[in-house]
């Protein structure tokens, strides 16, 4: 055996164990680093010397320095970033809207009760001005808080809105880095043979687990080294060292409503809907789950209010002997067509039955034939109506022959509901407040039936023979009202109209025996009118007759109540979901300072004794030159 091979020997494994050292010292450097990945110096055997006798090994070297990772912990942790965020994100402004709705002195509820209460007060004596004035004063409290509640959403669709185009900002610069190190890495490997520059890609990986943060990615790795990156839905966001530039700006019919796109050429492309995941699809769900049924809902609320108060309002009579009119003013619903549309025009939507208002938003499109209804709340098709057509749904009418010119593509929305913010009150005189009602009902004094006057209710206020006399007879076995002959109802109530009134007669009536509707002149005292009003509190006049107003405010409450709970259930859930990816990745690829210190002897050990290896070579060799000296 020569004393070169021994040397050669010694010197790779000096030279191996020396390199060993230095990645153990990467590592133990780098133990604080985020996103660092523990690297490994994989050693083989060199080519061996062929002998007579066999092969002799020729000594160690270097084959790579593997980075320890492992692709399903790294995809595992990437989509519990993508749900924390998002959950986190639904969880905050679903909080903080629970809180808006449910306070208990700012939400609604307290201001209806105060609102009713102050009705109550007006039935109870209703000359007094002091008890009409608190009436307007708790009105117009109720309006405010309507707005007050709109206005806080709003505030809530504003701050998300502002975070959207931060986000949407946060990934561009998130994209351009990644296909920054995209192209930095595929360089690397070109002059590298090859190999993978460990950093680089530890470095880019935690690029990309910042961008799962902020919307679910996809990544597919390509043969040069880089990744390609998918987002949501499967937008490409970075292929290569090519990055997709995203924008968030309105572009429909609503100007608040943020969309996300991109060019593509000179062309933008709308891509909201395939951005999921992350802090930006919650940013973009709270819309559709949270801010727009709130609103709604607190407008139906409004709606319903307004129209079915004025009613009633509007049949009485104030204090001053004249009709009662508008108690509130009536917010008309909003049409918003597409800045794009073609169309001259705009539909012409009005209320028909507020009892079967829907609280959603409607999309009007047209595909070039016929424009086509669609209700937002749960996206479902409502009808295919035909140009210049009228449609009667969901409480509404809707009018298109106002439309001309339209083009395929063109859209209108349509927001019957969102006019919680729109409320005023137009009485403003105390005495204009008609707690009576025009007209009165009193059987003659010479009567020998039970019959007597249940009801008297105005259903036609602006008739202009509501204050006429008229008197209803029973002769014959019928009640006579001016030649019109109305049968006695089985059922002991029998119901009389006339001259835009209701009079509802309750007993057994006797031959000969008498009614009569007059006017109410100086009927001042008369409460009738106010007490109608007061019960509107119990009137079931939502959703179909299934809930009264208090009903259908605390029914949202509950909704946003339980989405609140449930989203700051899965938030917590998700963070230790979270917490148990990051621990198995410090498992896989953190850096133990223990197995480290470890490998610090071993490798001290091997590189001393492959020293030592030389210098036994070295003493071979002088033992050689001093023996042929001789």
């Amino acid at each position: 055996m020569s004393g070169g091979g021994i040397l050669g020997v010694g010197t790779s494994g000096l030279l191996a164990y020396q390199r060993a050292l230095q990645v153990t010292g990467h590592n133990i450097a780098n133990v604080g680093t985020e996103g660092y990945s523990r690297q490994q110096l994989q050693l083989g055997t060199q080519q061996p010397q062929n002998t007579g006798f066999g092969s002799l090994g020729t000594g160690v070297a270097p084959s790579n320095v593997r980075r320890v990772v492992d692709q399903f912990v790294e995809q595992r942790l990437g989509m519990n970033l993508s749900s924390e965020g998002y959950e986190r994100t639904y969880a905050e402004f679903a909080r903080q809207l629970d809180n808006v709705l449910a306070d208990p002195d700012a939400g609604l509820a307290p201001a209806l009760s105060r609102f009713f209460a102050a009705l109550e007060d007006v039935s109870t004596d209703p000359t007094s001005t002091a008890a009409r004035q608190q009436l307007i004063t708790e009105a117009q409290a109720l309006t405010d808080r309507f707005a007050q509640i709109e206005g806080r959403i709003e505030d809530q669709r504003t701050i998300a809105n502002g975070r959207v185009k931060s986000t949407v900002d946060e990934i561009n610069q998130l994209a351009g880095s990644i296909s920054q190190l995209n192209q930095e890495i595929v360089e690397s490997r070109g002059r590298n043979g090859g190999r993978d520059p460990n950093d680089l890609l530890d470095r880019r990986d935690s690029l990309v687990r910042e961008l799962s943060e902020r919307i679910a990615v996809n990544t597919v790795e390509q043969s040069d080294g880089s990744i390609n990156v998918y987002i949501g839905r499967g937008q490409a966001l970075v292929v290569g060292a090519q990055q997709t530039e995203l924008f968030a700006q309105s572009l429909g019919s609503d100007p608040l409503r943020l969309d996300i796109g991109f060019r593509n050429g000179s062309a933008m492309v709308v891509a909201t809907e395939f951005m999921t995941g992350g802090r930006l699809g919650a940013l973009l769900e709270l819309r559709d789950t949270l801010f727009d049924p709130a609103s709604n809902g607190l407008g139906r609320i409004a709606v319903s209010l307004v129209d079915t108060f004025n009613e009633i309002h509007g049949s009485g009579m104030d204090l001053r002997g004249l009709p009662g009119g508008d108690f509130f003013s009536r917010p008309e619903p909003r049409v918003l067509g597409n800045r794009t549309n073609s169309a001259t025009g705009e539909p012409r939507l009005a209320i028909a039955d507020v009892g079967a208002l829907e609280a959603s938003d409607y999309q009007l499109r047209f595909d070039g034939d016929n424009w086509t209804l669609r209700r937002l709340a749960d996206n479902q098709r409502i009808a295919t109506i035909p140009p210049g057509e009228t449609l009667e749904f969901d409480g509404l009418a809707l009018d298109l022959s106002g439309l001309a010119g339209a083009a395929r593509g063109d859209s209108f929305l349509l927001r019957p509901t969102r006019v919680a913010g729109d409320l005023e009150v137009r009485v403003t005189d105390p005495r204009a407040v008609a707690a009576a009602l025009p007209v009165t009902a009193e059987p003659a004094a010479a009567n020998t039936g039970t019959a007597s006057v249940r009801a008297l209710n105005i259903t036609d206020a602006g008739s202009g023979t509501l204050r006429d006399p008229v008197d209803v007879e029973f002769t014959g076995g019928m009640f006579m009202v001016g030649g019109t002959a109305v049968a006695p109802d089985p059922s002991g109530d029998t119901t009389i109209e006339a001259n835009g009134w209701r009079l509802v007669i309750r007993g057994t009536p006797e031959e000969g025996d008498r009614f009569s509707v007059r006017d109410n002149a100086g009927g001042i005292g008369d409460n009738r009118g106010a007490l109608a009003l007061a019960e509107l509190a119990n009137r079931r006049t939502l959703a179909g007759g299934a809930a009264t107003l208090a009903e259908g405010y605390s029914e949202l409450v509950a909704d946003v109540g339980v989405k609140s709970r449930r989203a700051s259930v899965n938030a917590d859930v998700q963070a230790r979901l979270l917490e148990d990816a990051r621990a198995q990745r410090e498992n896989v690829s953190g850096v133990n300072l223990d197995e480290e210190a470890a490998n610090l002897i071993r490798y001290q050990q091997a590189f001393q004794a492959s020293a030592q290896v030389i210098a036994v070579a070295g003493s071979l060799f002088d033992t050689l030159i001093a023996a042929v000296r001789r």
